[in-house]
């Protein structure tokens, strides 16, 4: 994780009606190790992270640019993980989100993945290739989200033996 640049200043606090993504602290770990090794939430990420790999992410995730803790306001839970990778795809910023499964259905991504889309997107340079997303094919819930975003289907490929689907987002209006 330590690979990862944040295409805008770093580091950042973004908050929704409901949520506040900020960067993962120490204290939070435990809930990010549950995103990586719970069967449900990797079913369409190529299942749960091994154990050695996982290691690695703990140690690394605390304060990495573009990774961001998804915290419920009410109560500061970590409901998630919401990353922001500059340059991933053919120089296109990749935004990529997990939740724990007993906070699905509850509009929880759309709120985090729309806040973490526009902060990626101030940090795009004029005429550069945007900002993109990729799941699963499989992956309704996720395709459907991305598309209720107004993210469009630009590509489809197998990568990880998975039949893959990427979407782009609508370019930010200039200001």
């Amino acid at each position: 994780m330590s690979s990862l640049s944040a295409p805008a200043a770093w580091p950042a606090a973004l908050a929704t009606p409901r949520l506040a993504l900020r960067p993962v602290e120490r204290a939070d770990v435990a809930v990010i190790t549950r995103l990586w090794t719970d069967p449900e939430v990797r079913r369409h990420l190529g299942g749960p992270v091994d154990s050695n790999v996982v290691r690695i992410r703990e140690r690394r995730c605390v304060g990495a640019p573009g990774v961001f803790a998804v915290v419920r306001q009410s109560d500061e839970t970590v409901v998630g993980l919401v990353s922001v990778t500059a340059g991933s795809r053919d120089g296109r910023t990749e935004v990529s989100y997990q939740l724990l499964p007993e906070h699905w259905g509850r509009g929880y991504a759309r709120e985090a993945v729309t806040a973490a889309v526009s902060w990626a997107q101030d940090g795009v340079p004029p005429g550069s290739p945007g900002v993109v997303a990729l799941t699963q094919e499989a992956n309704r819930r996720s395709r459907r989200l991305l598309e209720e975003l107004g993210a469009t289907l630009v590509d489809s490929f197998v990568e990880w033996d998975e039949a893959q689907v990427l979407y782009a987002f609508p370019t930010a209006p200039a200001r």
